[in-house]
């Protein structure tokens, strides 16, 4: 094994990324500098890859539990009590940008910020962001909690929240816990009439994303 620091320098994954900026790195590459150290006989980079092939992604190693985390080689509770405050800090960074900017001119954001609030929910939820006439967000809101397949929406409740938060559009999102973010003929049916109902007070529904494993947008569709 050759040691991290004897590789070339444009190789190096700190080297690398100050170099060329993040997005050129590979995710094995990410995850060692958040890793800092190897094993024995391993760098960060081969623990990285290791762990990338044991967990099957990225994503499934920040979803991991605890337990599941904290046996794998290489990691325990101090990685995760740190990659749970990355975690967290990463979502309420985009909570901040999003609020200071206009929504719609950073779509990828608002998806990775609705992602990261509802993709770990266990039963289903609808939230919706409340936005002003400029499309910045007032307000991140859960406004409905159901089962494991589903949640009661109700038309009115969601107009008094628009009403009170002053909305002049919204963007609707909820998860579906099995994973599968295809939007169903009910998600379809319930988007149009609360579409309907907050045109009587003119406010716009952007969008409506439906979170999964991956994250469909109801616009991308054509389904608004």
């Amino acid at each position: 094994m050759i040691p991290i620091k004897n590789w070339p320098a444009d190789e190096r994954p700190r080297e690398k990324l100050l170099l060329r900026g993040a997005q050129a790195l590979s995710d094995a590459e990410l995850l060692a500098i958040f890793l800092r150290t190897g094993t024995r006989g391993k760098t960060a980079v081969d623990l990285a890859r290791e762990l990338l092939h044991e967990f099957g992604s990225l994503r499934a190693l920040f979803e991991a539990d605890e337990a599941h985390f904290c046996q794998a080689n290489g990691l325990g509770q101090a990685k995760y009590v740190q990659l749970q405050a990355v975690l967290a800090m990463s979502s309420r960074y985009l909570q901040e940008r999003l609020a200071r900017g206009v929504a719609l001119s950073d779509p990828d954001s608002v998806r990775f910020y609705l992602s990261t609030r509802l993709r770990n929910k266990p039963a289903e939820v609808f939230a919706c962001l409340f936005l002003d006439n400029r499309h910045h967000v007032i307000q991140y809101e859960e406004l409905f909690h159901g089962t494991i397949d589903s949640a009661t929406i109700y038309p009115r409740e969601v107009v008094r929240n628009a009403l009170k938060h002053n909305a002049a559009a919204v963007i609707f999102a909820h998860n579906h816990p099995s994973g599968n973010a295809e939007p169903s003929q009910a998600d379809e049916q319930i988007t149009q009439k609360l579409q309907k109902a907050l045109a009587l007070i003119d406010v716009r529904v952007l969008d409506h994303f439906v979170v999964g494993e991956q994250v469909v947008s109801f616009a991308e569709r054509g389904l608004l």
